[in-house]
């Protein structure tokens, strides 16, 4: 296994390699700016296609452990033939963007379990059928509730407006919710859903996203609540909602992505409402968010990069993620951190899954931890 220190990031107006990182701005990335507090494993995602195939888009990747990692990808990709012989396993090495060319996209193997060393150990084609004949993106997130003790897993299918509960070894789906091939807005029918959240208290947070702009509300067995948010570019609303994060004292935080901010909400003694604080604007196209104990990390585009927040909105680091191939991202459309700290990143667009290890002299307070859980 080799260890890349491929962070080529080719910026002439900015320094990145420095110990003390500057305010700065490149781009609509805003400083304080320095060099990743990380290394890319190289070649750490194996195939395990059948030939003239690759990976899809890794939309969806969680970390249940350092040596589980579930990944849902939007199929896999039909490649051109023939293949270099030294090809590495991704469509992106061949000039091949998953995400745009989707007349590529073939719905096989769309969940995978993969082991610390990025070998597949687990597939479940036989769960192929919940992609299957979607003439959009398909699968967007996988998810686990920390309160579970099951720890059934959660994929979110945009395409058919459907949120599935499978069970944690993948043998079985246990629960669908919303009507597939339907788009709705009511308590029980979805419009192109994007993520799921869990409170502590056993609720339920649904980013219905891209149709309708609200998060839903329900308790621990999916009984509406409530709902918050709406279309707009008001307090509290949406342009398109991507993804959520939950932090201590019933903060939970929203990525606006075309409205390009992040919306902040607090629960109340009313469980079927919440409280709008404040946002944070500035942003490009925020794909996704780990909360922890007192700030949030974020990816965005234009430039691609990490973001860290403290709870008001305030830039405490940003560094940036190069497209530079072997090792380079296009779009880090998720990301997951295990308890061992390594980071792992899905390529919606390259088509594969990247893992991050700190570096050895790496500043901690710069290391993303694992998601808030309440103790």
């Amino acid at each position: 296994m080799r260890i890349s220190n491929r962070l080529n990031f080719a910026l002439p107006l900015l320094v990145l390699c420095v110990a003390t990182p500057a305010l700065a701005q490149e781009g609509n990335a805003r400083g304080p700016i320095g060099e990743s507090p990380y290394d890319i494993v190289s070649g750490w995602h194996k195939p395990f296609q059948e030939p003239g195939f690759a990976f899809g888009g890794n939309s969806g990747v969680w970390a249940e452990s350092p040596d589980r990692i579930i990944i849902a990808q939007r199929g896999e990709t039909m490649l051109p033939q023939p293949v270099p012989e030294d090809f590495p396993g991704f469509a992106g090495a061949l000039g091949i963007n998953v995400l745009r060319e989707a007349d590529r996209r073939v719905w096989q193997n769309c969940l995978y379990v993969l082991n610390g060393d990025g070998e597949v150990v687990e597939v479940w084609d036989h769960l192929d059928y919940l992609c299957e004949g979607a003439d959009g993106p398909g699968p967007h997130r996988v998810r686990i509730s920390p309160y579970d003790p099951e720890s059934r897993i959660w994929l979110i299918n945009e395409t058919f407006h459907q949120i599935y509960v499978i069970a944690n070894d993948g043998s079985e789906v246990l629960a669908a919710y919303g009507e597939k091939g339907v788009s709705g807005n009511s308590e029980t029918l979805f419009g192109r859903p994007q993520d799921v959240a869990f409170l502590p208290d056993g609720r339920i947070l649904v980013a219905d996203g891209l149709d309708n702009h609200r998060v839903i509300i329900y308790d621990n067995d999916m009984n509406y609540l409530g709902e918050f948010g709406g279309f707009g570019e008001g307090p509290g609303q949406f342009n398109t909602l991507h993804a959520l994060g939950i932090g201590p004292d019933g903060l939970i935080f929203a990525l606006d992505r075309s409205g390009g901010r992040v919306n902040v909400f607090q629960t109340t003694d009313d469980p079927a409402e919440v409280e709008f604080l404040r946002e944070f604007p500035g942003l490009t196209l925020p794909l996704d968010i780990i909360v922890n104990e007192d700030d949030i990390w974020i990816t965005d585009l234009r430039p691609l990069r990490f973001i860290n927040f403290d709870f008001e909105g305030n830039y405490k680091y940003t560094w940036l993620v190069p497209p530079d191939l072997p090792d380079g991202y296009l779009e880090v459309h998720t990301f997951t951190v295990d308890s061992a700290g390594s980071l792992i990143g899905g390529d919606n667009q390259y088509g594969r899954s990247q893992k991050f290890v700190p570096k050895p002299n790496a500043n901690p307070n710069l290391l993303i931890e694992p998601p808030w859980v309440a103790r």
